[in-house]
């Protein structure tokens, strides 16, 4: 799958499978094209931006490339949900909570009655572990925290049991111990409905927690991919090397020294021939301006010409 506006490639050739219960991170700097990969597979592209290639959800007869508005509308809050960075930008500040977790429940036909839906809202509020449900339920958005809040999206994501969870950054703006209860909250939700799950985050630390499989992602194209402990412990491209040494796994930190990785992502439209981190690459050579070929398996590879350098 690639993502277009207008002349401008902003994700390029990405290409990788969930399956059904998996829990997969996909992890890079900002602006490496994260959110934009979650946001097509959702049918939530912006106005201008097109995706091309192929997105296929298990059981689905057409591929959702191309696909109108009403047929995501079919599939989003049922098959596939999101859960956003922002919460307040996902609810509406204009309904009381309980209303916003059964509407989507009415919407899809997973209750038959308004009745039936508020109390499977207030179930579905109590299973994110909310304190007095029925009290939320009847609270609007802007009366409750931050994590508060987070908990009723992940609750409406969860309502009807989707086959695909996405979530983007949700535990970015709360504190540590509200952070380890969201994580817990979304395994414990995915797994009751066996969920498959795409957790992105810059957080690596995040991703050993609750996945199993790691995507990493920059400059709009997957450059590696494993298992969290394979990618973790032996990463293959210089790019995951470097973002392991710049997080919170990496305790030795040269020393004490903070170390980063020199240089930015270049904005879409300005990325390099050949591998888009070579201009950041200590390793780079003149073959790398060449499109590296990826070695290695879908599930375990890398894309880098020099990998035999730094193993």
């Amino acid at each position: 799958m690639s993502v277009h506006a207008g002349d401008l490639t902003l994700v390029e050739d990405v290409s990788f499978a969930i399956g059904a219960g998996e829990r997969v991170g996909l992890i890079g700097e900002s602006g490496s094209g994260k959110s934009l990969t979650a946001t097509s597979l959702m049918g939530l592209l912006p106005d201008g931006v097109h995706s091309e290639g192929s997105i296929r959800l298990d059981g689905v007869e057409h591929d959702l490339v191309g696909a109108t508005q009403k047929q995501f509308s079919g599939l989003r809050g049922r098959r596939m949900a999101m859960v956003f960075q922002e919460p307040m930008t996902a609810l509406n500040p204009t309904m009381r909570v309980g209303d916003q977790v059964a509407e989507v429940m009415l919407i899809h036909k997973t209750e038959r009655s308004r009745a039936d839906a508020r109390t499977a809202a207030i179930r579905s509020l109590e299973r994110v572990r909310l304190p007095d449900p029925e009290k939320i339920a009847r609270a609007y958005p802007h009366q409750l925290s931050g994590g508060q809040r987070q908990r009723v999206v992940l609750a409406i994501a969860l309502a009807n049991g989707p086959e695909l969870l996405l979530c983007d950054e949700p535990t970015t703006a709360l504190d540590v111990t509200v952070q380890a209860h969201m994580l817990d909250l979304i395994s414990t939700g995915i797994r009751e409905r066996g969920s498959a799950l795409l957790f992105i985050t810059h957080d690596l630390a995040v991703v050993a927690t609750i996945c199993e499989r790691v995507l990493v992602m920059y400059g709009g194209r997957i450059v590696e991919s494993g298992t969290v402990r394979e990618v973790f412990t032996n990463p293959r491209h210089p790019y995951t090397q470097g973002l392991i040494a710049a997080s919170d796994l990496e305790t030795d930190h040269a020393g004490g020294r903070l170390v980063t990785i020199p240089g930015s992502v270049p904005p879409a439209g300005s990325f390099p021939s050949g591998c888009v981190f070579r201009t950041r690459c200590d390793l780079a050579t003149d073959q790398c301006a060449e499109s590296p070929l990826w070695t290695g398996e879908p599930e375990r590879g890398f894309a880098c010409w020099n990998s035999g350098e730094h193993t």
